[in-house]
């Protein structure tokens, strides 16, 4: 009955996009509050001046890194999924749910024990200084055991999404979120502890949101089921897992190295006052990027399942629709960064001297947002085909190739400046070169499959293969 009701080779492409796209992008917003409000609190805490918001500002890269394994297993497996539900093979779909979850509880405990031993090293290498490294200590300590609900809750969700069920989705996060923002001013203020309040509350709600979604896919609800049977690991299905899910986490994985690299950058150049710009900045651009994601993410399930019932003309809608609308809001919010940048940082931190550095940072940091979005588009449709290849390749080029280089080149001439016009230059080759690549070789065969232009032979999953979809890209 689910199977039938979250059919997607029917109805309007609009609205199938949009009733996925809308619930899981009020998820993703609520989500990053999970650490925006902490920020926003331990930014004003009286006596810690900055040193706390910097502080977890330098914990910024391992949540990334944590989050990039959670997203191996979810945006590998999850697209995987929704092109076996298109061919109709719910079977098949079990059963790479079922190898997503063994690895990421495989991942999660790695990680957990990886970073509890070396915490220290790592945090000093990652932009901490003899004055926030107190504060970054005492929250990762508690962050990283609770690192199994992050990796559950956020590795699983895109599972029930994928199944049509954006509203359960998004319920996910929301429950989770008001645990966090109701017990953070509790334990921050009424409790005074500090930044460890700020972890705990975070841990505890991610517990929350884990169960529900265990609960959710092992119920009678769900159209695709989490069974004993299928958590036996096979190699080629989880390969087709990881192949996949590599564009989710090197995006990550390419954000922690930015990050690292920004913050040993700024450290040098401007100490922790630029460090402390840029865990605002960050933060912002997680809230207002969040939007962008979500139409992205609600797209692939519509456009993965109508890939594999072989319905090419709905995928192009699919394209068309997600990316006018992501220009569209992307354009809103270049206009709000560029018209407000004082009362955006204002809500993090009040001090002028903060307020001074960070205005002008803002406005080049997200001078180019637009272009940024193209990348966001075009890398979903990647995803959502399962074209492994490009996804990855385009998930390195923005940061690890030109944005990681041009951030610890430019300071040179330009001092903490240049850090956030390498941020807007990789924003412009990144976006333009993936979107373009997108439409070349995604979108144009798509119109020949689709019957639109003679000479339908060829499969966009790349030149000279069968039309018949190949998961794997």
């Amino acid at each position: 009955m689910a199977d039938r009701q979250n059919d997607f080779s029917k109805g309007s492409i609009p609205r199938n996009i949009m009733s996925l796209a809308v619930p899981m992008t009020a998820a993703q917003l609520v989500n990053v509050l999970y650490s925006v409000v902490d920020r926003i609190y331990l930014g004003h805490l009286p006596e810690s001046d900055s040193l706390a918001l910097t502080g977890l500002g330098v914990t910024m890269p391992i949540v990334s890194i944590l989050m990039g394994f959670a997203n191996l297993c979810g945006t590998g497996g999850a697209p995987l999924c929704s092109i076996s539900r298109g061919k109709g093979d719910d079977r098949e779909a079990e059963r790479v749910m079922g190898n997503a979850f063994v690895l990421l509880l495989m991942l999660g405990a790695a990680s957990t024990a990886f970073f509890l031993a070396l915490k220290g090293p790592i945090l000093y290498l990652f932009g901490a200084s003899s004055g926030t490294f107190p504060y970054a200590d005492a929250y990762m300590s508690i962050y990283l055991c609770g690192t199994l609900f992050v990796m559950i809750s956020l590795g699983m969700n895109p599972f029930i999404n994928a199944q049509g069920f954006g509203r359960v989705g998004m319920m996910t996060v929301l429950l989770g979120a008001v645990v966090n923002i109701v017990l953070d001013p509790v334990l921050i203020f009424v409790f005074h502890m500090g930044v460890q309040g700020a972890a705990l509350a975070t841990v505890a709600s991610q517990g929350l949101s884990a169960a529900w979604v265990l609960s959710f896919l092992t119920g009678r609800k769900a159209g695709l089921r989490l069974r004993l049977q299928d958590l036996r690991l096979e190699r080629g299905r989880t390969g087709r897992i990881v192949s996949l899910g590599l564009s989710g986490f090197f995006v990550n994985m390419t954000n922690s190295l930015v990050q690292v690299v920004c913050n040993a950058t700024l450290q040098s150049y401007g100490g922790d006052l630029y460090v402390g710009v840029m865990t605002i900045i960050n933060s912002i651009r997680e809230v207002f990027i969040m939007p962008v994601q979500g139409l992205t993410n609600g797209s692939q399930p519509v456009a993965g399942y109508n890939y594999g019932a072989k319905q090419y003309a709905r995928v192009r809608q699919c394209i068309r629709f997600s990316v006018g609308a992501t220009v569209a809001y992307s354009t809103l919010f270049w206009a709000a960064a560029m018209s407000f940048p004082g009362p955006l940082i204002h809500i993090f931190k009040s001090d002028s001297a903060v307020l001074e550095a960070g205005v002008p940072a803002l406005r080049i940091y997200f001078g180019l947002f637009i272009f940024m979005s193209l990348q966001i588009a075009g890398q979903g449709v990647f995803v959502g085909l399962g074209r492994s290849k490009q996804a990855v390749f385009f998930s390195l080029l923005r940061k690890a190739i030109v944005n990681a280089p041009l951030t610890m080149l430019l300071p040179v001439w330009m001092g903490t400046t240049g850090v956030f016009v390498a941020e807007a230059v990789s924003q412009l080759v990144g976006g333009l070169a993936c979107f373009i690549t997108m439409y070349f070789t995604v979108y144009r065969p798509l119109e020949r499959l689709a019957g639109e232009l003679p000479g339908a032979s060829e499969d966009p999953c790349g030149p000279g293969s069968s039309p018949t979809p190949r998961p794997g890209g």
